[in-house]
């Protein structure tokens, strides 16, 4: 797996939207993420990440980069962007793919460098080449950018075919990475998705933590426990107190994980030891005070 300095990410976020009206496509939120906080979280492990758009805040920290001309198209962009990279790999992404995440990316890099080609990028469900969501060899992109520049006096205008058309490439099928939302009705798909039984916690959890900017991996199981033996074996609103007080005893601690681990830990065994008085009846013989 490449390391933090094995590749950068450019990241094209200035495009006209003009299946949404206009709209500021980045901006809208899904699962109360903005559609370019969610693929920078995607894309944190690049050395550097460049936003190729008018600056706005973030997330998660970004260089900014414009095209010149400004709406000059997607070959424009990634010129632009490149400039503000110097790694080997580069991941190359649009900022409206709601789906995307850290292990898709990890596939693309590894893509790349196990096929020793110039290139790894996703497919969509009918097979069309997704060009912004793919790893590049910083190198080949540069040979090409300047080899259509020279060809047609620039860049601006010329569609990404152009590029990748000349470029050895790797494929991976994706259908739900590759998703990207260019339509109100793509928005409604995906917000509709995310509220699933089997992704609503885990969206739910990631939106909290880059709200708070907590950058914190616990085991979830093991908070849902004891929320689950708090309010069986003390009270329903034990569940929600105690875990707040699990998190501010391992904030207090200085601690990552592991001093939630730990606090949780503790937290369950009091619960659990609760629940065993609660349940050993009035009759039953009193423990002598210690001393």
């Amino acid at each position: 797996m490449p390391g933090r300095d094995g590749h950068d990410a450019v990241v094209l976020a200035g495009g006209a939207a003009r299946r949404l009206g206009g709209a500021d496509k980045p901006g809208v939120r899904v699962g109360g993420r903005a559609l370019l906080d969610r693929v920078l979280a995607a894309c944190s492990g690049a050395a550097t990440t460049v936003v190729v758009a008018e600056p706005r805040p973030t997330a998660h920290p970004v260089e900014w980069a414009r095209e010149d001309p400004p709406g000059g198209g997607p070959l424009a962009a990634l010129d632009a962007g490149l400039r503000h990279t110097t790694a080997e790999y580069v991941v190359v992404l649009s900022a409206d793919l709601p789906f995307l995440d850290e292990e898709t990316v990890h596939r693309l890099l590894t893509a790349l460098q196990e096929a020793g080609g110039e290139g790894a990028l996703l497919t969509d469900p009918s097979g069309r080449d997704q060009p912004l969501v793919a790893a590049y060899r910083g190198s080949a992109l540069r040979r090409e950018l300047a080899a259509l520049r020279a060809e047609h006096g620039g860049l601006a205008g010329l569609p990404l075919r152009r590029l990748t058309g000349a470029l050895e490439l790797t494929r991976i099928t994706d259908p739900v990475a590759s998703f990207d939302c260019d339509t109100w009705d793509d928005i409604a798909a995906a917000r509709a998705r995310i509220r699933e039984h089997g992704h609503v916690l885990d969206e739910w959890i990631t939106a909290v933590k880059d709200e708070l900017g907590i950058d914190l991996d616990v085991d979830i199981s093991v908070l849902l426990d004891l929320a689950r033996d708090a309010a069986h074996g003390v009270a329903r609103p034990a569940a929600p107190l105690t875990t707040f007080l699990v998190g501010y005893a391992a904030g207090r601690a200085e601690g990552g994980p592991e001093a939630v681990a730990e606090a949780t830990r503790k937290a369950t065994a009091l619960a659990l030891r609760w629940a065993a008085e609660a349940g050993s009846g009035a009759d039953a013989p009193a423990t002598p005070d210690a001393g």
